[in-house]
Parts: structure tokens; C-alpha cells; sequence
């Protein structure tokens, strides 16, 4: 895909830019880098990273809020779809256990940067991640709005 390439109206609006936007500045007060090069529209920089990056909210069934270029390929989801996705449903239900093993330890610790495992696709195909960073998306007063994860294939 082109560098030109627009983002999504379902990011454009001023709710879904800012939070959004919250998982790129939580990566970075967390793991103390930046999650992407400078730019000026941080919606627009996720959008189109070379890495795949996901985010999920606090439901308790927490649904996918944004997945980048890169992570609707890997998954094979189109954008409609995915967001309204339980994040659970990115691995197998016998895996779902240590996914949540994961979630928990990234909400006790504030991110991980050593995860490995098997995902599943919207069409059945397998895949494995390794070191993948999770982590959790925190505002300025402090409060959680989720998690993200960004990994390379």
C-alpha cells in the first residue's frame, strides 16, 4: 500500500482519533521509545506502520478498536469486521486461557515485550507471533482504556 494511503473514516472521528491516538503516547511513557516514526497525525502513523498493530478496550469481552493496515492483513479481517471483533477470538479457544494468562500479566506489570504465540486468522489460517509487545493504554489521570499489542511476521 501506498505512504499516501487514507485512513479509514471509522478513525477520523474526534472519539476514535484521541483514544487512538492514546496508543501510541501509552507505548511510548511505558517502553520509553516511540511506537512510530515523527508525525504529525498520530492516527495516520499507526495506520500505516510496517508493523502490525492492535488495540482492544475494557468490556468484559474487550472488542477490537483499531487494527492497522499490517494487522488486517495478518488476520484477514476487513475493517468493518474487525471492529466489532472480541479480541479473544484472535487465538484458538484452547489457546483463549494463556491469552488471558497474557492479558493479566500485562495488566499487573503495564506491558510485556517477550510474548510468543499462535493466532488465528478470520479464515482459519495459524500463525505464529513472537515478541510481541502488549501493553496497556493509560491516560494522563491515570485511567485504562484497554490494551494494544504491535508485533512484526
Amino acid at each position: 500500500m501506498a505512504q499516501g494511503d487514507p485512513v479509514p473514516e471509522q478513525f477520523r472521528n474526534a472519539d476514535a482519533a484521541r483514544r487512538i491516538a492514546l496508543v501510541a503516547s501509552s507505548f511510548e511513557s511505558l517502553l520509553g521509545e516511540p511506537l512510530m516514526g515523527p508525525c504529525i497525525d498520530a492516527v495516520a502513523g499507526l495506520w500505516r506502520a510496517p508493523s502490525a498493530i492492535l488495540a482492544h478496550g475494557t468490556e468484559a469481552d474487550p472488542i477490537f478498536f483499531f487494527a492497522n493496515r499490517r494487522a488486517l492483513e495478518i488476520f484477514e479481517y476487513d475493517i468493518e469486521t474487525i471492529l466489532h471483533t472480541p479480541s479473544r477470538l484472535s487465538a484458538e479457544a484452547p489457546l483463549r486461557e494463556e491469552r488471558q494468562k497474557l492479558l493479566d500479566r500485562v495488566s499487573s506489570q503495564g506491558f510485556i515485550d517477550d510474548y510468543s504465540g499462535i493466532r488465528i486468522a478470520a479464515t482459519g489460517r495459524r500463525f505464529e507471533i513472537e515478541r510481541a509487545i502488549v501493553w496497556n493504554l493509560i491516560d494522563g489521570d491515570g485511567a485504562t482504556h484497554g490494551q494494544a499489542a504491535t508485533f512484526n511476521l
